[in-house]
């Protein structure tokens, strides 16, 4: 059931019976009245109804408003109401209409209200417009501004001059405009962190051990979450990812200290290792080792992983620790590279045009045009029927 506008008559009403209560009560108090009486007990009960009905309205009213003008529903208005509570329609009418203008859509601006209410109270004028002016000169297209706000709407009711600026300076100084943005779009809440408890600390140590400038950029520009963690958490993840053999001047240690760096992230990687271990009979060696040449491998999800191995060893017949050595190829798609590929050298196989002498990465690693090059155009005059089983228009056991 949808609650009604209520008239803001009714509440300018309220307050003006408010107003004479209280000036006749402060009336009184001057001219030394100060013995209980039968009025002013009935004063105080009239005070406390109209206080009461004037809540009440108050609160249907922005229940209201966040249903009809914010696309709230029911039980999400009641609950966003417990945030914000408007007088009238006009401030929370500028602050939508603003968003508007900056490219949110309808369906994103219900979304940043209801994950910040109190936003509809704000200043458009002294709060929100200096910081969306800001981030519309950052920020490269409004689709993107609007998909930032959309997903950290918290961003507005931060300071611009103590919190936002300095944030973007921080990170302007250590990397590209471009990347900033890129960090924006992913990583937005580290405008939001106080940088010296964590991010700086966690830099600085980097530094101290000799990681080069590019690698601390690449951190922060593609992995800025792992910087945020508490200092002695990263500091430990940095230690075990040295203790495995990883060189802090290569990009491979950023890679291996995000799959090791948090809870989460430690626990996707054990699950990892257990399925190498448990399902396909990779020792530890294969899995330290595979981990060592590709940390992505070791955070990739399970269904993927076991789909993977699945077609290699099952499929193709390859040994299953021959993939710890080339663990980048997890982390192919399935259907746009690694079955289209092996589906070509299985038909070049079975109709003799090469032997199996042949290395897993010559199959998987190359670019398209190399792959085509050597397994598909050299081939085409004497099978045609190329060209389809590599676009998976063709299944091989048609051939």
């Amino acid at each position: 059931m949808v609650v009604p506008l209520y008239s803001l008559n009714t509440l300018r009403l309220g307050y003006s019976i408010i107003s004479c209560t209280f000036a006749s009560t402060a009336k009184r108090f001057l001219v030394g009245d100060l013995k209980p009486s039968h009025i002013s007990l009935q004063n105080h009960l009239l005070h406390r109804s109209i206080t009461s009905k004037i809540s009440a309205d108050q609160h249907n009213f922005t229940v209201a408003y966040l249903i009809n003008s914010c696309g709230l529903s029911p039980e999400g208005a009641i609950l966003s109401s417990k945030s914000v509570e408007l007088q009238s329609s006009q401030g929370a009418d500028s602050v939508l209409a603003l968003l508007s203008k900056h490219g949110l859509s309808e369906t994103q601006i219900s979304k940043v209200v209801r994950s910040r209410p109190t936003i509809l109270a704000a200043d458009p004028e002294k709060i929100l417009s200096p910081k969306l002016e800001f981030f519309s000169s950052v920020v490269v297209s409004r689709e993107d501004l609007a998909r930032i706000l959309c997903f950290n709407p918290h961003l507005l009711l931060r300071s611009l001059e103590n919190q936002i600026i300095p944030a973007y300076n921080f990170l302007r100084s250590l990397i590209s405009e471009e990347n900033v943005v890129s960090v924006l779009k992913r990583s937005s809440w580290i405008f939001l962190e106080n940088r010296r408890k964590n991010v700086v600390p966690n830099i600085e140590l980097l530094r101290e051990l000799g990681m080069p400038q590019s690698c601390i950029a690449l951190l922060l520009a593609h992995n800025t979450e792992v910087l945020i963690h508490k200092h002695e958490r990263f500091a430990a993840a940095v230690e075990e990812v040295k203790a495995m053999g990883f060189d802090m001047k290569k990009s491979t240690f950023v890679l291996a200290l995000r799959a090791l760096c948090g809870e989460s992230s430690k626990s996707i990687w054990n699950r990892s290792r257990e399925i190498y271990k448990r399902s396909w009979g990779w020792s530890d060696d294969d899995v330290i080792s595979a981990f060592r040449k590709n940390p992505q491998c070791m955070i990739l999800s399970e269904e993927k992983i076991m789909q993977g191995m699945n077609f290699f060893v099952n499929k193709m017949g390859w040994p299953s620790r021959v993939i710890a050595t080339y663990p980048v190829i997890l982390c192919f798609s399935l259907e746009k590279r690694i079955i289209p590929r092996c589906s070509v050298v299985k038909v070049l196989l079975l109709k003799g045009l090469i032997d199996e002498d042949f290395s897993l990465s010559s199959v998987l690693l190359p670019p398209p045009h190399k792959f085509l090059e050597r397994f598909v155009t050299r081939y085409i005059n004497q099978l045609p029927i190329l060209w389809d089983v590599y676009h998976l228009k063709l299944d091989v056991k048609d051939v």
